[in-house]
């Protein structure tokens, strides 16, 4: 009920109020430099903006069909297991170096 009767203030009344309390804050020779700012600032952001969206296209753009390792491994046979599994290579029975083969000759094909 008290919200309804903010003394009947709209938006751009705000925005009035709002810049005023900024000139008194800052004054007339900190202003401009203060708006300079305020736009650098939305500047790098909107910078920053493109270079997140781009790389977003990019990552999910990506044709690479190599393996793929997300988790974190424990040691090096962890992890050739990890790859020959993602590259679909069975590596039941065999050693690393035989691995290690098997993995570079499925990717370079």
């Amino acid at each position: 009920m008290f919200v309804n009767y903010l003394m009947n203030i709209g938006g751009s009344e705000w925005l009035i109020i709002g810049l005023l309390v900024v000139f008194l804050l800052f004054g007339s020779k900190k202003l401009p430099e203060f708006s300079r700012t305020i736009g650098k600032a939305m500047g790098e952001f909107e910078k920053m903006r493109a270079v997140a969206s781009r790389q977003k296209i990019i990552d999910q753009d990506s044709n690479y069909l190599g393996p793929r390792v997300a988790e974190a491994v424990d040691n090096e046979r962890q992890k050739l297991e990890l790859i020959a599994e993602s590259l679909g290579i069975d590596y039941a029975n065999k050693n690393d170096e035989e691995l290690r083969l098997l993995i570079h000759d499925k990717i370079n094909r």
